[in-house]
């Protein structure tokens, strides 16, 4: 498991960087897409496993979604003066309060699930509520320009990207080596909190960079930012757990050997990603 980890992750991470380096914003946002139709087609499942037609429909529902935003709202005026597009703000804006109620349903898993588990509408809206403000927040972030340099925007995407990799691989290791106390065991047997702790360890190299490459930003804004979006892109990665635990599906797909589907790889950006946004939109802009 871990060598094919390894394997798709050497092919996946140039592939990655290039298309937020390379790509123009309007080229990026059409091409991501794609990306999100698959996860789509993933929560398809979640929803409905069985029924093919569930998941079609909600693959379709995304899609037409993420269409009509960047019809609406090109992603070269996603930013005007220094303002995110109102459509953008009140869509990421959304996205983070989802996050507070998804961890509400979390925490009192399994008991939340009477609610929506057999509720395909519900489990449909919660699908929506975690990939469209994801599509939205990336954009957004892509999309911002600076004259320090042209790519500002896409290395604020690497920087999230890094936070959650460097959360995900400390706490999958530290919890290998030392991990003993199980974090949610109705959720996730195999997290643990010594897992999660090194994680939070583990996202400090990212800080170190961090002020190495722009020391004139304020270390314990960066320090606290860091750890908290490291938090959150675990309540991404609990959350879908939850529900494929709920509808019993071990992976989400199997289009990425060693990591399961799409909706399995960025589960963690889903919550990191609008998080972020938010929080740069407070402090930054």
């Amino acid at each position: 498991m871990l060598k094919q980890r390894i394997i798709t992750a050497i092919w996946l991470i140039p592939l990655v960087l290039g298309a937020i380096y390379l790509l123009p914003v309007e080229y990026f946002a059409w091409a991501l897409i794609a990306v999100f139709l698959i996860a789509a087609k993933e929560w398809g499942r979640i929803i409905d496993s069985q029924c093919n037609v569930t998941q079609w429909s909600f693959t379709c529902t995304v899609g037409i979604l993420l269409i009509a935003l960047n019809l609406i709202v090109p992603a070269d005026t996603i930013w005007l003066r220094g303002q995110i597009h109102p459509i953008y703000f009140a869509v990421v804006t959304i996205g983070a309060l989802w996050w507070m109620v998804s961890l509400l349903l979390v925490l009192t898993y399994p008991k939340s699930a009477k609610l929506w588990q057999k509720n395909p509408m519900l489990k449909s809206m919660f699908g929506q509520l975690t990939l469209v403000p994801c599509f939205v927040a990336l954009i957004a972030l892509k999309s911002i320009s600076s004259q320090i340099s042209p790519y500002y925007g896409a290395s604020l995407v690497l920087l999230v990207m890094l936070i959650v990799w460097a959360a995900d691989s400390g706490a999958y290791f530290v919890g290998k080596a030392v991990g003993k106390t199980k974090l949610m065991p109705a959720v996730s047997p195999a997290k643990t909190l010594e897992g999660l702790l090194g994680g939070l360890v583990t996202t400090l190299i990212v800080v170190a960079g961090v002020m190495v490459i722009s020391p004139e930003q304020e270390l314990g804004l960066v320090v606290a930012v860091t750890l908290f979006v490291a938090l959150i892109s675990a309540l991404g990665d609990l959350s879908e757990s939850m529900f494929k635990r709920a509808a019993c599906i071990k992976d989400s797909g199997t289009i990425l050997p060693g990591h399961g589907g799409v909706l399995d790889r960025i589960d963690s950006l889903t919550a990191a990603l609008p998080v972020f946004t938010l929080i740069y939109i407070a402090f930054w802009m």
